[in-house]
């Protein structure tokens, strides 16, 4: 055999035997023996060692009918959390995503992530109504940056975060933006309103 032989189209198939490999190498096949694997009694039913479940299925957990599951599965698993139920346009897109889309569809993925991202811009508003807004300077690490020359650190090194300087703060205040312009429509019709 040559130093080719990954690449040929159709390679030759030897196996080696379990002797050539036990003599090539150390320890090969010192699980193939039950009687040398000391787990073989512990997991083997036939051993009659009892896993202590009391039960064939677990029991379902209640409230099981209004939760949303994989369309691939039949029913939702006997335990699932309770901590963060769905609620609003969020949680309409997500019941929406697992309802309408396998989890092998793109679809499936990326509505859950607009579910989330909605999730985070409901919270963000009722926040602020609420008078705890979130603090977008100190957050995005903006003032810190003032401080540490953030352009020369980044492009006189091999640094590959440069572009995320520029990037991560529109991505992480873009609902503060989106709310920024919609006070901005708001104020310029107003205006025209009141000049008519």
């Amino acid at each position: 055999m040559s130093d080719h032989t990954p690449y040929i189209a159709d390679p030759p198939r030897r196996v080696p035997s379990a002797e050539e490999l036990r003599a090539r190498i150390p320890g090969w096949g010192s699980d193939l023996d039950p009687a040398d694997r000391p787990s073989v009694p512990k997991l083997s039913r036939a051993a009659g060692a009892a896993t202590g479940a009391h039960w064939d299925v677990p029991p379902q957990q209640d409230g099981a009918s209004g939760r949303e599951r994989s369309i691939e599965h039949a029913h939702v698993t006997p335990v699932f959390g309770t901590a963060q139920p769905l609620h609003g346009l969020a949680g309409a897109v997500r019941r929406y995503a697992y309802r309408r889309f396998s989890e092998g569809r793109l679809a499936h993925w990326m509505l859950l992530v607009v579910g989330d991202r909605i999730d985070v811009a409901t919270h963000r508003v009722t926040d602020a109504l609420h008078g705890r807004p979130d603090r977008v300077i100190r957050e995005t690490g903006v003032r810190v940056e003032a401080g540490t020359h953030p352009v020369a650190s980044r492009l006189g090194s091999s640094r590959r975060d440069w572009r995320h300087g520029l990037l991560d703060p529109l991505v992480a205040n873009w609902g503060w933006l989106a709310a920024l312009g919609g006070v901005v429509l708001l104020v310029r019709r107003l205006r025209r309103v009141r000049r008519h």
